[in-house]
């Protein structure tokens, strides 16, 4: 019998015995048959009228400095769909955080508007890929399929001073996950700035089988001119000095070319596997502190590693005499990939004051 993973338009009409389940406020649990039985929650007073069943529950309150619990899941399954309407706070004060199969650290740890490739709050940009959609207004989706065979548990940190309305809704299905599936990563890094003549390290210390899947990336340029001359590098079983991947520049990785500009304005573009959304820009095209929000997915190439993987990307623009400039930027990245167990620890997160886009 099918087991409902991996689902797409050629299998969809296959029956499985997999259960499909939800968590949000209304069924905190995702218990079958308990949903909407809420009597006290944030909207009871606008229910009073009507009473249980009527969107007493929608969200959650998550105290400041505290982290709420979304999800513990102590069965087998995958889950198939997050949704977040997060909060005006900054997104970067709000971290999260999954465990798999009861482990002590995170696989997945990262500011929410990072995750949903949306680090800048401002302006709201439409984004649609196949792993990750932000629809009007701020509606984070994602579709990552992640599977887990004991326990599944997420977490939500609130960094900021105030407490925050949260909403959410986590679908998933139970159903047995076959031994090749491996479990899903996603590591945020940050550095500001970066130091000259240093390349940025998006993925480091993993080991183990997998696969990588893609990259987010929010770069901030702290310099006038074009920023994307850099190449992408990958390191992987053994690799020490050389890599066996070496990309061709920034834009390319990206799916794009030629500086991804066209009369004399960068052109935003959000495609199934690749995008730049956002781009703020302050003062025109090439001065400084121009902020790219930029994403690729490998979903039909996924860059797979037997042992040990490192993934770095040089940041590059241009100085007199038609010579490279190494650049020194605000650099933030997402790396997401699927791993065997056993997972390392993930380097330290960045203190709050380091997160803060300004």
């Amino acid at each position: 019998m099918f087991n409902g993973l991996g689902v797409n338009l050629s299998n969809l009409s296959r029956i499985s015995n997999a259960k499909s389940r939800s968590i949000c406020a209304e069924n905190f649990k995702g218990e079958k048959g308990k949903g909407g039985m809420a009597v006290h929650g944030y909207s009871e007073q606008a229910a009073r009228d009507l009473g249980i069943g009527w969107k007493v529950s929608p969200c959650i309150n998550i105290a400041a400095h505290d982290t709420a619990e979304l999800a513990n899941i102590n069965e087998s399954g995958a889950i198939k769909h997050i949704w977040i309407a997060p909060p005006q706070a900054s997104w970067r004060y709000l971290i999260l955080r999954i465990y798999w199969e009861n482990n002590e650290y995170p696989s997945v740890e990262c500011p929410i508007g990072d995750f949903f490739a949306d680090a800048y709050q401002e302006p709201f940009t439409q984004l649609s890929s196949l792993a990750v959609c932000v629809n009007p207004n701020n509606g984070f989706n994602c579709y990552w399929e992640m599977p887990f065979r004991k326990n599944c548990r997420i977490t939500i940190e609130n960094l900021s001073n105030s407490d925050l309305i949260f909403f959410y809704q986590i679908d998933y299905v139970l159903t047995d996950v076959p031994d090749d599936c491996a479990y899903f990563h996603a590591q945020f890094r940050r550095v500001n700035p970066l130091a000259y003549k240093e390349v940025y390290t998006i993925l480091d210390g993993v080991s183990g089988q997998g696969q990588y899947v893609g990259t987010y990336m929010a770069w901030g340029s702290n310099n006038n001119g074009w920023w994307g001359e850099g190449e992408i590098k990958f390191y992987m079983d053994g690799d020490t000095e050389y890599p066996t991947i070496c990309g061709t520049g920034t834009e390319d990785y990206f799916c794009g070319a030629w500086c991804l500009h066209a009369d004399g304005r960068y052109l935003e573009y959000s495609t199934p596997y690749a995008g730049m959304p956002k781009v703020i820009r302050p003062d025109g095209l090439y001065q400084s502190q121009q902020r790219f929000s930029l994403y690729r997915w490998h979903i039909t190439d996924p860059v797979r590693f037997e042992k040990d993987l490192r993934i770095t990307m040089q940041a590059l623009g241009w100085r007199d005499e038609g010579r490279y400039l190494p650049l020194q930027d605000d650099i933030s990245s997402v790396a997401f990939w699927y791993q065997t167990m056993p997972f390392n620890k993930f380097p330290n997160l960045p203190e709050k004051d380091k997160l803060e886009i300004i």
